[in-house]
């Protein structure tokens, strides 16, 4: 299984539009510190799924054809932008998996063009290629999906962005899957009131716990913002064997 790491920002992504913060300033700089929206291609045997549709260069990146499916994890609008411009292609069509969001986001479902959404049940998997995908339940603001990702070999990744936290039953799937590799929220630096987590989304010391608590082979931590990449500039921290900071057009192979 190949995982190729489209986009690792959170809404705003890095640069900051008008932002002159160290974390901003450096990828303006050097663009390999960039981060788009947070997004990943996941490749096995013929399967390609785009997972998350926030690059706004979707219809120029991925021809119609050249992918199975998306699926996507919620319907903010960082998570479904490029999905506008896509959706007015003239044929064929294009399969996008979901949660349960009767909302969706502005006028997808009214709509669609040539996508075919197609609403999941939380724990209950569907199959795409080679791929079984199993929905998980987070807790965000929208109803929002995590996926475990398993192949016809056993290989599992874990993919777990907008999330504060996990629900006990999600996160007793996660420890009894044992994953090969885990892909995490860890939007915030650490908060320095323990008792007053932010509302929507990991601090460093969330994600991190969970890790710990899941156990997986390989994690790394994603949908940053600024102010973390600025804070890891600052503080340099060192983490724990076998998690890595994710960063934009990563490739990674899980076996």
């Amino acid at each position: 299984m190949r995982i190729t790491y489209l986009g690792t920002g959170a809404a705003g992504g890095v640069p900051r539009y008008g932002c002159n913060c160290a974390a901003c300033e450096r990828a303006e700089n050097n663009r390999v510190f960039v981060r788009r929206p947070c997004s990943a291609l996941i490749e096995d045997e013929d399967t390609r799924v785009v997972l998350d549709a926030g690059l706004m260069n979707l219809h120029d990146r991925f021809p119609l054809g050249s992918y199975s499916a998306i699926v996507l994890t919620h319907f903010h609008p960082d998570h479904v932008q490029g999905l506008f411009h896509l959706r007015w292609g003239v044929s064929g069509q294009v399969p996008v998996y979901c949660p349960p969001d009767s909302e969706g986001c502005a006028d997808l479902f009214k709509h669609p063009g040539i996508l075919e959404f197609k609403p999941q049940t939380k724990f209950k998997p569907f199959l795409i290629g080679s791929l079984t995908f199993t929905p998980l339940p987070l807790i965000h603001s929208k109803v929002t999906f995590g996926y475990l990702i398993e192949n016809r070999q056993g290989v599992r990744f874990a993919y777990l962005t907008d999330t504060v936290g996990l629900p006990p039953k999600t996160l007793e799937l996660l420890q009894q899957s044992k994953p090969q590799g885990l892909a995490i929220d860890a939007t915030d630096p650490p908060s320095n009131n323990a008792s007053a987590p932010g509302g929507n989304h990991n601090d460093w010391n969330q994600a991190l716990t969970l890790i710990e608590q899941i156990k997986p082979v390989r994690a790394w931590l994603t949908h940053l913002n600024h102010r973390s990449d600025t804070w890891q500039m600052l503080n340099n921290p060192v983490l724990p064997q076998g998690v890595q900071v994710a960063c934009d057009n990563a490739i990674i192979e899980l076996q």
